[in-house]
Formats: C-alpha cells, structure tokens, sequence
C-alpha cells in the first residue's frame, strides 16, 4: 500500500520534471546554445553589411551617373560551411533595411519571379477585369546583383574548439560584371564542451 501510495506521489513529479519550458525573449537578445552559427549571428553579419553597403561610395557614383536609384537583386548565397545555415535570413534582413532606406530598388529574385509571372499569365486568360490586367512584357531589369558566401574553419581539440565564420557579400554590375562594392564579417567563437555529459 505504501508502496502504490509512493508511486502515486512520485509519477506527477517525475512527469512535471519532464516538463518542456519555453521562454519568450527579445529576438536581439544573444542566445548561443550550441556554438554553432544561429540566429545572432545572422544578425550580426546581415547590419554590418547594410551599414557598410549604405555608406558606400558606389550608391552616390550609381545616382550621379543614372539620376535615379539602382535597381538590385540579390542573387545566390553559398552555404560552404558543413553546418546547415538558412541563407535567406541574411538575405531577407539586408533586402529590407536598404529597400527601406528609400536609396535602392529591389526586383523579385527568379524564383519570386516564377509565381508573379503564373499570377501576371492567369490575368490574361479573359477573368480578370481588363482595367486592372497587368500587361505582358513590363518587367524592370536589375542593374546590380547581391551575390555572397558563408564560409568556416573550424580547429578542434578535445572537448574545446574555435570556429572562424567569413561571410562576404558583393554586388556585380550586371552589364559589365564588374564587382562594385564588398562586405566582409568575419565571427570567430570558441567553445567548449563539459567533459562528461548525460
């Protein structure tokens, strides 16, 4: 009886014990878990880079040659690390802050393309109202192109090691590939790992 009654007692608790906990915090707070690349450090790299693209001499050069604003598009950004890194956080973070600083211009990327083109064709298939169809053939073409790599050197002894992120961004003129301006952030971490784990 006793024991049945221990049992009793001590199931809930163990369960409460397993209990998953979740908290809420601010996305700029830095939270490291794992020593892996994570969502700070996209961060991190994707505002040195707005900074640095924004106070670039090639955004007034563009301007004075053209009088208006570039058109741009960001095109592929290779993952050359062995961890798996979502690309497009960097990606989205930059084609925000410079859209919305009202100096550049973005254009949908070919893969955004395909479903705007589905949408401009299913127009034209006679049940969309005629004043309100998207004509054929209208597309504004990029003038420069976001292009970049995340790369990573790792050094490992025991249970400690150092790990070196390079994240490098440029922007190629789409006529002549020339490579107008660079960005360069590099994060170096290093972690160790207790020796005795459950």
């Amino acid at each position: 009886m006793k024991t049945n009654l221990l049992v009793l007692l001590l199931v809930p608790a163990l369960l409460a014990g397993c209990a998953t906990k979740v908290e809420r915090v601010d996305v700029e707070k830095k939270v490291d878990l794992s020593g892996g690349w994570n969502d700070y450090d996209a961060m991190l790299v994707s505002q040195e880079f707005i900074e640095s693209a924004l106070s670039g001499h090639w955004l007034e050069t563009f301007s004075q040659e053209y009088g208006r604003e570039p058109i741009l598009i960001v095109g592929y950004v290779a993952n050359n690390s062995s961890e798996h890194i979502n690309t497009q956080v960097i990606v989205k973070y930059l084609e925000r802050e410079l859209m919305n600083s009202g100096k550049v211009i973005f254009v949908a990327s070919s893969e955004e393309r395909e479903g705007v083109r589905e949408e401009r064709e299913d127009m034209q298939a006679g049940y969309t109202d005629p004043e309100t169809i998207k004509a054929m053939g209208k597309e504004k073409g990029a003038d420069l192109m976001f292009i970049g790599s995340i790369n990573a050197v790792k050094d490992q002894e025991k249970n400690k090691y150092a790990v070196l992120y390079q994240v490098n961004m440029e922007l190629v003129d789409l006529m002549t590939n020339v490579k107008i301006w660079f960005g360069q952030k590099d994060i170096k971490k290093v972690v160790t790992k207790p020796r005795l784990s459950l």
